[in-house]
């Protein structure tokens, strides 16, 4: 099931290492690899050198040491001989006549490559040019070890045939610092997972910048980096290691070591091939580089394990929502930051349009609100007075006390005008002009309400030659909840590109903020986070409460705004995120329920990207935007059929 859906598990590890003892090496290995069994990894990685140690000096010229290595080699390749696993091991290797320090590729028994490092540090505390040459020079792209005759280069890509993304390349500690990094090309060349066997010492904020560089590689190179340094057992004269092991993907480290362990140590994750295929597929700055890379590589068949049915949990950060930082910090300075796009957005359009009014509808739920604060921070930048923001509330039949309260105190709170519209008698006119009873709660009913506040809201805007500033959100779009020249249009949307659990950080961040010098502020925006949900369309309860509860009609937000995250951001098989969304959300639904409101999300999507093709205009404000001048291009007839089919549901 693992690798059926592109994911491979990946170990780092930075074992205890004494130098110029190869058997004590070898034993750690060992003993690290009956450790991390039960885990099931596809490829495990070791530090530099991690057979003779790093600090060998001119022991490297030793043949004593040079034949102990390779004998260990040897009894490495026989001891793994049935374990499914592929190993990066670091050791020096002599090659016709020149020393290189070079990391083995092996798997059951079988040595497949050998890839010799190609920036040679010799600078500062760094000697290698004493001892070793840069694969670049090597005059021989062949090499015998352990009586097997492999390639030799730094020209090598690891592959599997079963498994079409699975595919990585080697490079070597100081390789990663250069500006040009061996990684870079081997990315271009088809590897989707970079492997870095390292002897990194540690420098006060060294750690900080190889966790930059590492992130910004993989991100550079649309690839996963499995980075595994020497530990503190290394430390010799004066340096002193760390044993810094992490995992990347994409700019984002998915697993990390905390450095100076003694001992032995590993990091495991599970990285997503998948996904990265994806974002090298949409990716044009990457595939322009395609062509420019250097001589073909030379491949070499690494088969992965058959991991169907195993192993068990998914060894990856997965947030249930992966459009809000888990972090406090960064959610706040994330939040602030959108309302800054929000609001510079809006202001951009006034000032080039020379309006100076805003026209905006106030429900008293969260799209208004936030619309409101974009709006008031708008006319700020643009040093206007919050008079020129002409709110209005237009209560029709299914409008309760709780959201007209929150509405008349947001006003009062935030010092803005606002202006009642009772939108009832011309919904009731168009009823009778219709023959429709105004009683019967179907579409139209709906729909009637949505357009007629819509066309008060373009009218005003008319007369005050103003912009109406649109609600919607980004969830709303992607499930087509909203009513076609309704509240489906606007002039300017600001909450387009807002995902509806994101919409709740945003006020509850303004209600922190503003609590500080403006508590009453703070308290209001609370009470409408406390409101319900609903477009307010249906009457509501006996005790005039909010009957008409959307998530209990489409489905929770955070399943949907979690299917679309997968679904569109990574372009991920219904199959893959019902199974992502069963792990992150076990504890709050059963699979059935997933499998239903997914199977929902998928029809709303398809049935309704008419409504986005012609969408307003509003600023993107994530990584994903359903604007057709944007991020997505669908056809409005396109249909979920094979979605669905994937899911394992029925069409209709």
């Amino acid at each position: 099931m693992y690798s059926q859906y592109g994911w491979a598990r990946i170990a780092t590890v930075s074992t205890e290492t004494r130098a110029g003892q190869p058997e004590f090496n070898l034993a750690e290995i060992l003993s690290a690899l009956e450790s991390i069994a039960d885990s099931e990894p596809d490829v495990a990685v070791f530090p530099e050198l991690a057979l003779s140690g790093y600090t060998c000096a001119d022991l490297f010229h030793q043949n004593t040491l040079l034949n102990a290595v390779e004998e260990t080699l040897n009894t490495l390749l026989k001891e793994t001989a049935d374990y499914p696993v592929a190993l990066a091991v670091g050791l020096p290797a002599a090659v016709q006549g020149q020393l290189f320090n070079c990391a083995a590729i092996l798997r059951k028994g079988s040595l497949l490559g050998v890839v010799p490092k190609t920036v040679i540090p010799n600078y500062q505390e760094f000697y290698e040019r004493r001892w070793f040459a840069s694969g670049l020079q090597a005059s021989s792209d062949q090499i015998t070890l352990c009586g097997q005759s492999v390639p030799f280069g730094t020209d090598l890509l690891f592959y599997s045939d079963s498994i079409p993304e699975y595919c990585f390349g080697v490079e070597i500690c100081e390789d990663l610092w250069a500006p040009n990094p061996p990684s870079t090309n081997l990315a271009l060349q088809g590897a989707l997972l970079l492997l870095n066997l390292s002897a990194s010492h540690e420098l006060a904020a060294k750690s900080e910048y190889r966790s930059q560089l590492i992130t910004q590689q993989s991100s550079r190179c649309l690839a996963a980096y499995a980075y595994s340094s020497a530990g503190p057992s290394e430390s010799s004269t004066d340096m002193v290691f760390g044993g810094h092991c992490m995992i990347a993907e994409n700019g984002r480290i998915l697993r990390e070591s905390k450095r100076f362990q003694r001992g032995t140590h590993w990091t495991i994750a599970d990285i997503d091939l998948q996904f990265l295929r994806h974002e090298r597929l949409i990716n044009h700055a990457f595939q322009s580089q395609i062509g420019r890379s250097q001589e073909p590589p030379r491949r070499i068949a690494c088969e992965i394990r058959d991991q169907a049915g195993t192993p068990t949990g998914l060894k990856r950060p997965l947030a249930q929502l992966p459009f809000v930082p888990g972090d406090p910090e960064r959610r706040q300075q994330r939040c602030r930051e959108i309302l800054t796009i929000q609001s510079s957005g809006l202001a951009t359009r006034m000032h080039n349009t020379s309006i100076q009014n805003l026209v905006i509808g106030l429900s008293g739920g969260l799209d208004s609100t936030l619309a409101l604060l974009a709006a008031s921070e708008a006319c700020r930048l643009l040093e206007l007075p919050l008079d020129n923001i002409h709110a209005y509330t237009m209560p029709g039949f299914g409008t309760s006390e709780q959201t007209r309260k929150n509405v008349s105190e947001l006003a009062e709170k935030m010092t803005i005008k606002l202006e009642e519209i009772d939108i009832k008698p011309a919904c009731k006119q168009l009823f009778d002009d219709l023959g429709h009873d105004g009683e019967t709660p179907d579409a139209a009913y709906e729909n009637i309400q949505a357009r007629a506040r819509t066309q008060m809201l373009m009218n005003k805007a008319n007369m005050l030659q103003g912009l109406v500033v649109g609600t919607g959100d980004l969830s709303e779009l992607a499930l087509g909840w909203c009513t076609y020249a309704g509240d489906q249009i606007s002039m300017y949307n600001v909450n387009a590109g807002v995902p509806k659990t994101l919409v709740s950080y945003l006020i509850q961040e303004a209600a922190d903020r503003l609590s500080e010098e403006q508590p009453e502020k703070g308290e209001v925006l609370r009470k409408i986070l406390a409101t319900p949900i609903s477009p307010e369309l249906l009457p509501p309860g006996e005790q005039g409460e909010i009957e008409q509860r959307t998530e209990e009609t489409i489905g929770p937000y955070q399943l949907h705004d979690f299917f679309l995250y997968y679904l569109i951001r990574c372009g991920y098989p219904p199959k893959k995120v019902l199974i992502l969304a069963a792990a992150a959300f076990a504890e709050e639904y059963e699979e059935e329920e997933i499998r239903k409101w997914l199977q929902v999300f998928l029809r709303r999507f398809f049935s309704h990207q008419f409504k986005r093709s012609c969408m307003p205009d509003g600023p993107k404000v994530g990584t994903i935007s359903l604007s057709p001048r944007a991020d997505w291009r669908m056809p409005s007839d396109a249909t979920a059929d094979c979605w669905l089919n994937d899911l394992g549901e029925a069409a209709d």
